[in-house]
């Protein structure tokens, strides 16, 4: 997934060398996140489009209980379903994340917004460009945190 994620980046900005350094930032913060030994499990996933198996297999492999992903129709529940899995949209994965734990969330995206050098960005201006890449939910959610974050 994460080669997905490096064509995609790449494709989308035109930039391989910054492509490659997300890649391996991922992989240095999130080493449990490689998933060996899925293979086998790929030919007992039956979805829409056989360029999503691999995530499903990846899912049952490592005993995850959620797939995120836009493309929701590509996960029907009643493949997921027998193996404990459903699939849910961007925007509600983080709404539902920061509902669960708002101080912990609060205190991350606090921390990302501080990333954020040029130009540095207020809470507001977070919360709109949040909002325009779509993620309504998750930006309402965070405006009664405004002045923490």
């Amino acid at each position: 997934m994460l080669d997905e994620f490096q064509r995609f980046f790449k494709k989308q900005y035109h930039d391989a060398n910054t492509a490659e350094r997300h890649r391996i930032a991922m992989e240095t913060a999130f080493p449990e996140a490689s998933v060996a030994d899925y293979t086998p499990l790929i030919s007992l996933i039956e979805l829409p489009d056989v360029n999503d198996h691999h995530v499903v297999a990846c899912a049952i492999k490592t005993k995850a209980s959620v797939i995120v992903t836009e493309n929701l129709k590509d996960f029907p529940i009643h493949v997921l379903a027998p193996y404990d899995l459903f699939a849910i949209g961007i925007d509600d994965f983080i709404a539902d994340t920061i509902d669960l734990a708002p101080i912990d969330a609060v205190t991350a995206i606090r921390l990302m917004r501080a990333r954020f050098r040029n130009p540095k960005l207020t809470s507001n201006e977070l919360m709109v460009r949040i909002e325009k890449i779509g993620l309504t939910q998750t930006a309402s959610l965070l405006e009664r945190y405004a002045d923490f974050l």
